[in-house]
């Protein structure tokens, strides 16, 4: 069964080269959806796909590339998570 997790990531996650660490890895994992920096310091995700490969994804982001240091991955509630017919996983501009 698929399922789409959106979260913000928290921590020393800019500057450390994050976004496409996190897109390497959810092209390895076959999810669809994207990554960007946002203003506040942290990095937004959204990640479709096979729900255990979702899992698998959202426990290596608590780990991150290295040079970073995650103190948390929050899961964002209540949002539209239509990813715009993305085929692939992309980097986006930051918010």
């Amino acid at each position: 069964m698929n399922r789409i997790a959106h979260v913000l990531i928290h921590g020393r996650v800019q500057g450390v080269g994050f976004r496409a660490w996190t897109q390497h890895q959810a092209q390895l994992h076959g999810l669809k959806g994207w990554v960007r920096n946002r203003h506040d310091g942290s990095v937004e995700a959204v990640f479709s796909g096979p729900g255990e490969m979702v899992e698998v994804m959202l426990k290596t982001c608590h780990q991150g590339p290295a040079g970073s240091l995650v103190q948390l991955v929050e899961p964002v509630d209540g949002v539209d998570h239509e990813l715009d017919s993305a085929t692939g996983f992309e980097v986006r501009r930051t918010a």
